[in-house]
């Protein structure tokens, strides 16, 4: 018998270390060659691992969370034929393996909460008996003196019947204009979660852009009230097959119109060689919530389909997102992104750049507000907030002015979207 060891495979682009996601195997299972057995992080798109031969696994190397370079050994696996010849020479089974790697800690366990006191019994509207700077803590810290149980004579209330009562949990209390009031317990839970897999690399990536790009934002109101009207009347007509129309696709249309006037947003730059990269194609990201984290995936050549190919592809693109399954190439490549939190509501966002890109768009909520009509009076329209952030080493602030405001025009006369 011999011992077959798998390296960190080349997953190809030049990538030189991934994230271990998660082992679905231990060691002591039986393996065959093809098993999916190890699912790995690379930029924002998880790759899944095969076996490379049968045999049974005697030691896995790295946990969920460790970064490990391409070609570092990471499992063994003991066969009983002779290794391909691809393969690593074999060892001999009988050398011993490294001590195995202490668990984890578990997160901790959420500690019980502390109990209420007992409330002193007193009769209705009776004054409960208690010194004037005990009455003056009391007020202070918020605490009705009839919920305290009093130790001294009489039942009345001293300075270590305070402390022991807001020691206790019990300066949280509820009041009601009727005067009865309850004692709620504090929450003294904590746990703790290592941040892992697409959370972590959200989480560098947004820490990398923060420091090093100054950006600047600008947030202008569309009036989208045609646009609602004629995205009804599409959907009210359109085929079986074709998908709903969203706001996002009259976006997305809207700015393949409007970025060949400001080519600087529709690009990527490199700070460290001072490269910006211009593109004619728009490739647009859209963010998406998915079960694992944010995820952006990538509409391309959007400058070449029509609304409804758009549509088709955004719901084709965000299923996949979030069942797991797109591609890495469906996750990357993108020119400029639109992130969106219409749904959920909010007046205004910060959204924050997906570099190299310079520009990200966001969405905010629509709702129906009184304005001024032509002849001056007060009519309904439905408006929206487009909050949009630039990286400003790039695109001066007139030019994110200016885009903002071309899109603006599209979204408030649609029908230019289509001529």
């Amino acid at each position: 018998m011999s011992e077959y060891r798998y390296k960190m495979p080349d997953v190809g682009e030049g990538i030189v270390e991934a994230e271990i996601v998660e082992w679905h195997v231990k060691e002591g299972d039986t393996v065959t060659e093809d098993q999916h057995v190890l699912d790995v992080m690379t930029d924002k798109a998880t790759v899944e691992i095969p076996c490379a031969v049968n045999g049974k696994v005697t030691k896995l190397v790295g946990a969920p969370g460790d970064v490990i370079a391409v070609g570092t050994e990471i499992m063994f696996i003991a066969v009983d034929s002779a290794v391909p010849a691809e393969a690593e020479a074999p060892v001999e089974a009988e050398a011993k393996a490294e001590p195995a790697k202490p668990a984890a800690p578990k997160a901790a366990e959420p500690v019980a909460a502390a109990e209420a006191p007992s409330i002193a019994s007193r009769t209705g509207g009776e004054r409960p008996l208690a010194s004037p700077a005990v009455r003056k803590r009391a007020l202070e810290a918020d605490i009705r003196l009839a919920n305290v149980p009093g130790t001294g004579p009489a039942g009345r209330i001293t300075h270590d019947d305070l402390d022991d009562f807001i020691k206790s949990g019990g300066r949280l209390v509820a009041r009601s204009g009727s005067g009865s009031s309850s004692v709620r317990a504090p929450r003294t839970g904590v746990t703790e979660e290592k941040v892992i897999g697409l959370r972590r690399r959200i989480s560098e990536n947004m820490s990398h852009v923060q420091r090093t790009v100054p950006d600047i934002a600008y947030v202008e109101e569309i009036d989208v009230t045609a646009l609602e009207e004629l995205r009804g009347h599409l959907n009210a007509s359109k085929s079986d097959d074709q998908a709903k129309l969203t706001f996002i696709p009259f976006l997305v249309m809207a700015l393949t119109k409007a970025l060949p006037n400001t080519p600087q947003a529709n690009a990527h730059f490199d700070g460290e060689a001072m490269l910006l990269t211009k593109h004619d194609a728009v490739h647009c990201g859209v963010a998406a919530a998915t079960p694992n984290g944010l995820m952006v995936p990538v509409i391309k050549h959007a400058e070449s389909l029509d609304i409804w190919q758009i549509a088709a592809e955004l719901k084709r693109l965000a299923g996949a997102a979030k069942d797991g399954k797109a591609t890495k190439d469906e996750l990357t490549g993108s020119t400029i992104t639109i992130t969106s939190l219409g749904a959920i509501g909010g007046l205004v966002t910060t959204p924050i750049l997906n570099a190299p890109e310079t520009a990200i768009i966001g969405v905010n909520k629509m709702q129906t507000l009184p304005r001024y009509n032509a002849e001056g009076l007060v009519v309904p329209r439905k408006l929206m907030n487009l909050s949009s952030c630039f990286d400003h080493r790039i695109v001066d602030g007139y030019e994110a002015a200016m885009l903002i405001q071309s899109v603006k025009r599209y979204l408030e006369n649609p029908a230019t979207l289509f001529m």
